[in-house]
């Protein structure tokens, strides 16, 4: 009987210790690039959440939407320290994971439905007509969230995967000189118009980051860079995108704002007189998968100020536009 008992305490001393190892194995686990686009798939789907909510609370999109944006930038960050230090600590990468959960369980309105479901639970057993109340209550609410939601719905224009849209860029990007994170800005050429909607105006502002650069050396004298877009401003309003530069068009430089230009499909047109003309695909580069732009003629890769980037959206996005299509 003691050797039963003394058995038994040593397979739960044991598994008491196999436990945190394992844990703790959990915890050091390898991160892989797989990990981290889940991660940047997981802040789209926030931003999709949060536009939604914009209809029905305004107030605290704007606030997740701040929060998001730091999230984004911190993805960005272990992104790139993935791929230059070839590792990434399981911890680090959980609490960005978990706090972009937390934005998202907040944009769905969940901790706040939780609540009010243990208040209705709560006046059901206080009284007989606590429930009632409380699913009238209820009932009242979900009708005007509907049609707060009917509303912002029928507002709202889908932009969608693959349509491409020219920027002009207002920066200079230079391989020899560009760090990987830089942010740079360009401006829509023409009006993007879907279902008689315009949904971008020509001038809307684009911004775009740095996500990779190698510039030319002794050794590898070919210099390359990839940029990509990851948000659209439209009549003053802040998008997320995903963005992919699939041409390059050399401008003649900026001449000043040339006003709203209507182009019917709206998609991917460059209009000359624009940049006060334009001489076709930029020369010396070649633009390869992923956006990657690589100089050709054994230099650094050069994109001037004026510079027409095409960019491909690579998911769609949800744009909020007035009655009037503007």
């Amino acid at each position: 009987m003691h050797r039963i008992q003394l058995v038994a305490v040593a397979t739960l001393f044991t598994a008491a210790l196999a436990a945190p190892a394992a844990a703790q194995q959990q915890n050091y686990s390898p991160v892989s690039q797989a990990d981290i686009q889940r991660l940047q798939d997981n802040v789209y789907q926030a931003a999709t959440e949060i536009q939604q909510l914009r209809g029905r609370d305004a107030t605290r999109a704007t606030q997740l939407q701040s929060q998001l944006d730091d999230l984004r930038e911190e993805v960005i960050y272990l992104k790139v320290k993935l791929r230059k230090d070839g590792t990434l600590g399981r911890s680090e990468y959980s609490t960005v994971r978990d706090r972009i959960e937390d934005v998202r369980s907040q944009a769905h309105g969940e901790t706040n439905n939780t609540a009010s479901t243990s208040t209705g639970t709560a006046l059901g057993r206080s009284t007989g007509t606590g429930t009632t109340a409380s699913t009238q209550s209820s009932s009242t609410t979900r009708s005007t969230t509907s049609a707060n939601t009917t509303a912002a719905r029928a507002g709202e224009v889908e932009i969608p995967v693959g349509t491409e849209i020219d920027v002009r860029l207002t920066n200079l990007l230079n391989s020899g000189t560009a760090q990987v994170e830089d942010r740079f800005e360009g401006t829509t050429l023409v009006d993007l118009n879907i279902a008689g909607r315009t949904v971008i105006p020509a001038g809307s502002v684009m911004r775009g980051v740095v996500t990779a650069v190698e510039p030319a050396t002794r050794t590898n004298r070919t210099g390359k860079m990839t940029v990509s877009f990851d948000q659209v401003t439209s009549n003053g309003r802040a998008y997320p995108i995903r963005g992919t530069v699939t041409q390059a068009i050399e401008g003649e430089g900026i001449k000043g704002e040339t006003g709203r230009i209507a182009t019917g499909a709206g998609v991917g047109a460059i209009l000359g007189g624009i940049l006060g003309g334009f001489k076709g695909a930029l020369a010396g580069i070649l633009i390869g998968g992923g956006g990657t732009i690589a100089a050709t003629e054994g230099k650094e890769v050069e994109l001037p100020q004026g510079s027409v980037l095409r960019v491909r959206l690579d998911s769609p996005v949800q744009i909020q536009t007035n009655a009037a299509g503007r």
